[in-house]
């Protein structure tokens, strides 16, 4: 069995004052996906979880974006790039392995009024270009913050929202698009039906108390990888950010 782990910390060195290093070693994932780092190079120990080898893409800005991925085996390459304007931003970071591509993304925030959905839009062809060419060579696993709930059972308050960014038709479309091109969304594949089941959180007017979510972050992985899922989780008690760990386990 090998376990994945995907979690938005909204800021790595806050989120370690909050108790990160004991959930990696808690949760005991062979690779886990880290996204908003929120760092530049130098300015953590890229050793700082015994037992992991650690990869990272830093965004141009700083205090802003990146991702990285932490992992018990040492990868056949390291890709920091997908062929978009985007890419000074961190966003994508995908590892080869020997039976798959990992690949850990951020996906841009369309921002209030969709201002930002022309790059969102552009960005998203281009990630799924990128997808498409990996999972040409071998099978695709990817996980992330993708800033959209898909459905209306993937948020609390469908019909408030709907059309607002994050359940705006284009991103919703994008993520279809994505899924149509052959993937699966692992937590609706065992799940279809379940409720309630958020991974993100306004901070505002104790939204997480009262579970009033959103579930923008996913495992997605290639169709044929669908046999050897094993299992799909939400961590939703694991606190130190606006979001909860996610995790899938393959066979």
């Amino acid at each position: 069995m090998t376990k994945f782990v995907s979690w938005n910390v909204n800021g790595l060195r806050a989120a370690r004052t909050k108790g990160f290093d004991q959930v990696v070693t808690g949760l005991d994932a062979d690779f886990f996906c880290v996204q908003e780092t929120k760092l530049q190079e130098g300015q953590i120990d890229p050793d700082f979880i015994p037992g992991y080898h650690s990869f990272w893409n830093y965004a141009e800005k700083k205090g802003y974006s990146g991702v990285a991925i932490l992992g018990r085996q040492e990868p056949l390459d390291v890709i920091r790039q997908i062929g978009h304007e985007g890419d000074s931003e961190g966003r994508a970071l995908a590892i080869e392995l020997p039976e798959y591509y990992l690949v850990n993304v951020y996906a841009p925030n369309s921002q209030p009024e969709l201002r930002r959905i022309e790059f969102r839009m552009s960005w998203e062809d281009s990630f799924r270009e990128f997808l498409h060419g990996l999972d040409q060579k071998k099978p695709v696993i990817v996980c992330g913050d993708f800033n959209v709930a898909h459905h209306d059972i993937d948020l609390r308050n469908p019909d408030e929202f709907r059309g607002s960014t994050g359940f705006s038709e284009p991103e919703r479309g994008k993520l279809e698009q994505l899924l149509g091109a052959g993937f699966i969304d692992t937590y609706r594949a065992l799940h279809p039906t379940e409720e309630k089941v958020y991974t993100w959180w306004s901070y505002m007017a104790r939204e997480r108390q009262r579970n009033i979510g959103w579930r923008i972050d996913y495992f997605l992985i290639s169709e044929r990888l669908r046999p050897r899922l094993e299992d799909a989780s939400v961590y939703r008690h694991i606190l130190g950010s606006d979001h909860c760990p996610i995790s899938i386990t393959l066979s």
